[in-house]
């Protein structure tokens, strides 16, 4: 039986990746949109599509991808940010449809998209729920600055830069409160899977 395909979204600091290894120890295959990223940026299409887009800045001299660099760049403004999307996202979303297909046959639970652009790549076509993890924004500050090891006018500059709790609410089938303690966090999550699963098959 084709398993269900969960869309994992949020902005960044919300604790989406958290949530992510939670649901895949609870018995979930996750597809990974960043990983998927990661690795096509040693695509010489990708390279290509994103020098096109931000010149050689954010390239080494080497001619391999200083993403670093590429991060700071695309993270600057909102537009740059679309730059970014609009060059790497085709290549992307053709392997994460591969590695769905190849997850839903799998043996799983269901299979969790976690991709930071659910929405606005479109990509929320493929899943039959959507989740997303948002967090007050002083929580998020917190985090990327200790995640990133970034000072605090960088990590406003990257929220700023992305859509605000709102924008998820309006279009996520479920929330997730990312502030949730540690302690409870594993319990709440298990609860969420369970009532998107039951959900979806009372809707089958």
């Amino acid at each position: 039986m084709s398993k269900a395909v969960i869309g994992l979204t949020g902005p960044t600091g919300a604790g989406k990746s958290t949530v992510a290894a939670v649901l895949r120890g609870l018995g979930c295959t996750v597809v990974d949109a960043d990983r998927v990223a990661r690795e096509a940026s040693g695509n010489q299409e990708y390279r290509s599509a994103v020098r096109q887009a931000f010149g050689d800045s954010v390239f080494r001299k080497d001619g391999s991808l200083d993403r670093q660099a590429l991060a700071k760049a695309a993270f600057s403004s909102p537009e740059n940010t679309g730059k970014l999307n609009a060059a790497t996202h085709p290549a992307i979303i053709a392997e994460c449809r591969r590695q769905l297909r190849a997850a839903r046959s799998g043996p799983c639970r269901a299979v969790i998209l976690d991709a930071p652009l659910l929405f606005e790549s479109g990509t929320e076509s493929l899943c039959d729920a959507t989740v997303a993890v948002i967090t007050p924004d002083a929580y998020r500050l917190k985090r990327i600055m200790a995640r990133d090891g970034i000072p605090e006018e960088a990590a406003k500059a990257r929220m700023s830069a992305q859509h605000s709790n709102s924008y998820y609410q309006k279009r996520a089938d479920y929330l997730f409160d990312g502030s949730t303690r540690l302690e409870v966090f594993r319990t709440a999550v298990a609860s969420l899977l369970d009532q998107i699963l039951r959900g979806l098959n009372e809707k089958a």
